[in-house]
């Protein structure tokens, strides 16, 4: 057959933010956003991200410079995944509970030239600032008022803020003919990843990583029309794992939250008919912890991924009625890529086995291309058998672009073989499911034993006194590691232990459940674990700790 060449009618640019412009059309009349008191239309929602983009290019915005954000989930943050990129500006979220002196690194490596920054978060930006150089030139301020001052006119009265949200709304043009991406390769976001320091792994995503992303989550998860989608994961973090823009596609209604309060979660849930949520392992522990001791009128689907799951925690959450979805991706894929794709023999399994099972990261995405483990030295992929441990690899259409600034740090993780290499370490199960044991670095290397710190976390969140649990290694002069266990216990309404287990208590009920040399040779308990606000278990605070304890054999109790 004769080979023919793209034309320009079959070959325009992919972007997610085509979506924002059919849904203003096919749900024009329906909700977009519902925040407290606020609601907007998906033809509102659609004329003030036209009118946002108007003002940033008044304001000087041009195609690929980059546009900061730091807010929780509001509307106005929901508006800002379609209103930067619509600007032709490059979209960068950032974390809302960085410190002063990591936020400023962000903003100057990433040479932002505009932060808009919620008002809760205006002394954070501004010390941030203060820490440029001298001769660095700050970027310009945009003030995000509280919701009660929505709609209104006045100007800041601040030296600092150039203007208030909703008052570079005004200015904007609701027609506005939005900068649609010459390539569907140029840059559309900028996303830190979490644990950034002084080397900030500035990952950029095009517009095609975006659009497949987008599509391949709303596949996968069996997102239908008009869902109903509640924001308990921040958009901060891999922009929400593209779902701003997958809600637009079909047309969702997306509830706001501020911040993460299970008793609102669950209020909001009964209010407005929550169909769809996501949430790292952390937020599934915490709504099935919750004093809320009915399960729900309506099952609610909840996709979680971030971190293995413990399948106590996956059982306990699915017995209140939510029915979980477990992923995995990166921020380097821009969102989920691997998911547990569920069978419907698997239903007529007993809830732990179900649990475990659904423990499991899964299989590629529809629309990815490759997920394989790697044997470290010989590069090959592991034997299928659920116990050869080996680095996980991806490739595929939404993989980043590579790290801003930093060509050592793609080409070492974005090998010259064509694969994106994870620092995960995984296994494949005789079925293909990968199922993630760890971090490279957070394997326990124990007189000669790996150890996977997940499997004995699992066994400690299905003991009745534990909260949460995490396991690092600590040094030994015998075995070189040995497995350090850090819980957080249970507590009643009266913020009362439920128990009070001792450290041999714990040991001797992990001894019972695993062999003997992964049980945790040490215990410590803590009123809560350090996290990230993503949820992920800050492991290197609680390596450090367990580092200093290594002479000392007694556990200890640290606030």
């Amino acid at each position: 057959m004769e080979l023919l060449l793209p034309n320009p009618a079959n070959s325009p640019p992919l972007t997610t933010l085509d979506f924002l412009e059919r849904a203003a059309t096919a749900y024009g009349d329906s909700p977009s956003i519902i925040y407290n008191n606020i609601s907007y239309t998906w033809s509102q929602t659609h004329r003030r991200c036209l009118q946002v983009a108007s003002s940033l290019t008044s304001l000087g915005i041009q195609r690929g410079q980059v546009v900061s954000v730091v807010a929780p989930n509001v509307p106005s943050m929901y508006e800002l995944q379609f209103a930067v990129p619509m600007s032709g500006a490059v979209l960068n979220n950032i974390n809302t509970r960085l410190d002063a002196n990591t936020l400023s690194v962000l903003l100057q490596h990433s040479e932002s030239k505009l932060v808009l920054v919620d008002h809760q978060s205006s002394s954070l930006v501004l010390e941030a600032i203060s820490l440029f150089p001298s001769k660095t030139k700050a970027p310009q301020l945009v003030l995000i008022d509280d919701e009660k001052d929505s709609g209104s006119k006045n100007r800041s009265s601040s030296v600092h803020f150039l203007d208030h949200y909703e008052g570079i709304l005004e200015d904007g043009d609701p027609k506005f003919k939005w900068v649609r991406p010459k390539s569907e390769w140029e840059p559309m976001v900028l996303n830190y990843t979490s644990g950034t320091t002084s080397s900030p792994k500035g990952v950029i995503l095009s517009h095609r990583g975006a659009f497949i992303i987008t599509m391949a989550t709303l596949l996968d998860w069996s997102v239908p029309n008009q869902p109903v989608y509640l924001w308990t994961l921040p958009m901060f973090h891999a922009n929400g794992w593209s779902l701003p823009w997958g809600m637009a596609a079909v047309g969702a209604t997306n509830i706001c939250l501020r911040k993460i309060d299970t008793s609102v979660i669950y209020r909001l849930i009964e209010q407005h008919g929550v169909t769809h949520m996501c949430g790292a392992p952390v937020v599934l522990n915490l709504l099935s912890n919750s004093s809320h001791l009915e399960p729900l009128n309506r099952p609610v689907q909840i996709l979680t991924a971030g971190a293995p799951p413990p399948a106590p925690v996956l059982g306990r959450t699915e017995s209140m009625g939510f029915v979980v979805s477990h992923g995995y991706g990166l921020t380097e894929t821009g969102g989920v890529v691997v998911t547990c794709a569920w069978k419907k023999k698997w239903n007529k399994l007993p809830l732990t086995e179900r649990a475990r099972l659904k423990s499991r990261q899964g299989v590629k995405s529809a629309v990815f291309t490759e997920v394989d483990v790697f044997d470290p030295e010989t590069g090959e992929s592991v034997k299928r058998d659920g116990k050869t441990l080996g680095e996980v690899v991806l490739r595929g259409g939404c993989v980043m672009l590579g790290y801003l600034k930093d060509p050592e740090g793609t080409s070492n993780c974005m090998r010259e073989n064509g694969w994106l290499y994870s620092g995960d370490v995984g296994v494949i199960h005789p079925d293909g499911y990968l199922e993630i044991k760890d971090r490279s670095k957070d394997i326990i290397i124990s007189g000669g034993e790996n150890i996977s710190s997940p499997e004995i976390e699992s066994v400690l969140y299905s003991h009745p006194a534990v909260n949460e649990a995490a396991v690092v290694a600590r040094p030994d002069k015998f075995w070189g590691e040995t497995p350090c266990a850090f819980v957080s216990l249970k507590k009643n309404i009266d913020n009362e232990l439920t128990q009070k287990p001792t450290e041999e208590e714990i040991i001797e009920y992990c001894r019972d459940k695993l062999p003997h040399y992964m049980a945790p040779k040490t215990v410590v308990f803590q009123e809560e674990l350090p996290k990230t606000s993503t949820g992920k278990v800050q492991k290197f605070i609680l390596r450090e700790i367990a580092k200093a304890m290594s002479g000392d054999k007694s556990s200890c109790a640290l606030g």
